[in-house]
């Protein structure tokens, strides 16, 4: 039993800190070898670190020092037990499918927080468009939204022309950096304690539920789930993630109930904020690939039932792999 919480998390963070920096210098070189008794020190220290994190999980005042912990374990325990020669393709390849998701996992409420934030605008974009259909005007940022949805949909089926015809990798490009962008961006404003995080989101919902709304108004339910899900199945998320990013800086700016210094709650988090947005960037290239070369056909070149069904597919494999990939794993380390 740990009688003094901050005595013991203070005595045993150098041995923390010593475990952290042998795996960098692993992990960066992933050929690196080490003498034996550097590698008794390893393990002796990967052992310490593993009992520590036995002994807080009796505590619920410091979740942040307990997840730091566990992907401390974590990732000494993948350098203990790997027995296959290690290779950028290989560490890439754990990274995305294990360090990636478990990472969105750890911090699932702060997602929740994101999504509130951004369904909270969607409410208020649909109700304005509701109460004042002149409203898109003001709320729609993009021309082509703010005419009448049915004379788009009549234009875009009776076209016979690809108006993207040797322009679709330039404007799947565009798209690609703008929403990295816009993602950096709001996880950025997570340094102003959260509120540019949320407004951002906020923001981003009011101009999702105006469109939507008023396509769905206009009788165009069809087209807008056939133009939307493909890319926006992706595209959505991937925001959300950004926010959820913003808003662990912003707690960690916050440190509520944290008896720890702020420099050591921003490098607790710092890896995890690297992990959630290239995770995110990774999202908006498929969603900008899939955006330019297929959302932009429609009926008749593409029937939107194939768009709509491609759509609800690539939101289902994304809540499987952001809810389960690793999650096997990381029980096999939590018993080793």
């Amino acid at each position: 039993m740990i009688i003094n919480l901050r005595k013991f998390i203070l005595e045993e963070r150098p041995y923390w800190s010593e475990l952290e920096a042998f795996l960098d210098k692993m992990e960066k070189e992933p050929g690196h070898k080490l003498n034996l008794p550097r590698l008794e020190r390893f393990h002796y220290l990967y052992q310490r670190a593993s009992s520590d994190l036995s002994k807080l999980t009796t505590f619920s005042a410091e979740p942040h020092t307990r997840s730091y912990l566990e992907s401390l374990v974590g990732r000494a325990y993948g350098e203990i037990h790997e027995t296959r020669e290690r290779t950028h393709r290989v560490a890439l390849f754990y990274w995305f499918f294990n360090t990636f998701p478990r990472t969105f996992r750890r911090h699932i409420r702060a997602f929740w927080i994101s999504f509130s934030a951004m369904l909270i605008g969607c409410f208020l974009g649909g109700f304005l468009i509701c109460v004042d259909p002149d409203s898109k005007y003001i709320l729609m940022p993009f021309p082509h939204l703010q005419g009448d949805p049915s004379e788009r949909v009549a234009h875009e089926e009776s076209s016979d022309k690809d108006r993207l015809e040797g322009f679709k990798a330039a404007f799947s490009s565009q798209l690609m950096t703008h929403n990295t962008r816009v993602s950096i961006f709001t996880l950025a404003l997570g340094v102003t304690w959260g509120i540019g995080t949320a407004m951002m989101l906020f923001y981003n919902g009011v101009i999702l539920g105006a469109v939507a709304l008023d396509y769905l108004l206009a009788g165009e339910t069809r087209f807008l789930l056939g133009w939307l899900l493909p890319h926006g199945s992706i595209e959505i998320p991937a925001i959300l993630l950004a926010g959820q990013a913003g808003l662990i800086l912003a707690g960690a700016l916050i440190g509520w109930g944290q008896t720890i210094s702020l420099k050591m709650r921003l490098r607790i988090i710092s890896a995890d904020l690297v992990t959630l947005i290239i995770g995110v960037a990774l999202m908006l290239v498929w969603a900008g690939i899939i955006e330019a070369f297929f959302s932009q056909y429609h009926e008749p070149v593409l029937p939107y039932e194939i768009k709509i069904g491609f759509g609800v597919l690539e939101l289902i494999l994304l809540a499987l792999f952001l809810g389960k990939s690793g999650a096997r794993k990381l029980e096999k380390q939590r018993s080793g």
